[in-house]
Order: structure tokens, then sequence, then C-alpha cells
């Protein structure tokens, strides 16, 4: 009885820890920078000026043009930084991206305006969210096998180029 007891346990705690997060590896090349073109819906993880991967995106419902201000359906355009990651990202993962940067709260400032924020590489559409092409509040979306593989191989600083 208490080997029995031993094994059902042990078989609890292996279950238990299988419910946690997934860890994803990746040994490959580092990714230096990120390259959006905006106007072709791509991103580009690099390696120096080798293109590691490319993926077909989707962007803020209002795509052309650059953010000015929060609640404009625009995704920025700039020279950024990945500075935060989200494994519990209410699309599957996310990583950040420092918009606003200081010239964009001064613009949006100017206006009279709040610059917003919360700007996201992440998973894919929601259920409830809307079932047009670019159809985001400005981030920038994949498939959610693909924020799981960008999720792994990108790193915290790495600079992300958003163009138009």
């Amino acid at each position: 009885m208490r080997a029995v007891l031993t094994i059902l346990t042990v078989l609890s705690l292996v279950f238990v820890a299988s419910c946690g997060p997934k860890r994803y590896k990746y040994d490959g090349p580092e990714v230096t920078q990120i390259i959006v073109n905006k106007g072709a819906r791509k991103m580009y993880l690099m390696h120096g000026t080798e293109i590691l991967k490319t993926y077909r995106i989707r962007l803020g419902f209002a795509p052309e043009g650059r953010k000015k201000y929060e609640g404009d359906g625009k995704t920025p355009e700039g020279r950024y930084v990945i500075d935060r990651r989200n494994p519990k990202s209410a699309f599957y993962l996310s990583i950040g991206v420092s918009y606003p940067n200081r010239q964009d709260v001064e613009h949006a400032r100017s206006v009279g305006r709040k610059p917003g924020g919360e700007i996201f590489i992440h998973g894919d559409r929601r259920p409830q969210d809307p079932k047009r092409d670019d159809w985001t509040a400005g981030c920038i979306s994949v498939k959610n096998h693909e924020i799981r593989e960008i999720f792994t191989m990108v790193r915290l600083g790495t600079v992300i180029d958003i163009n138009p």
C-alpha cells in the first residue's frame, strides 16, 4: 500500500509540473535586430545582415502613417527596443516595444493628447477581435505558433526598426 501511495504521489507531482508554462529553447544565432516593413506586412528577425526568419504580420486598424496618439489605431514607426516579455498575454504570448519615446510623447502633448503605449508583438486575434486584416489597436500580430518562436528567439534590448 505504501508503494502504491508513493507511486501515486510521484505521478501527481509529474502531472502538476507538466501543467506549468512551457519553456521553449532556441540555440541558433542571436537575433540582433527586428525589422518591420508595415507596407509589405512583413517582419524580419535578423542576425547582422542575415534574415533568420520572416513573418506575415497584421497591424493596427488604421495602419497608414505613424502613431500620433492613443486610440488612433496606428502602429508606431521608428527605432525602439524590445523592453518586456509577457508570458501570460491575452494574445497568447507577447513582447513589448518601447513606444513611446521622448519624441512620441512630445508630439502627442503638442496636440493635446496622450501618446498611448502598450505596443506589443503578440499572437493572433481572439474570438471577440475584429475579423479584418489589420485589427489590433496598434500592435503587431502574428500567428500563435510564430509568437512562440519569436518569444524564444528575441531577447530584451533587441532593436526593432518599424518602417512605413
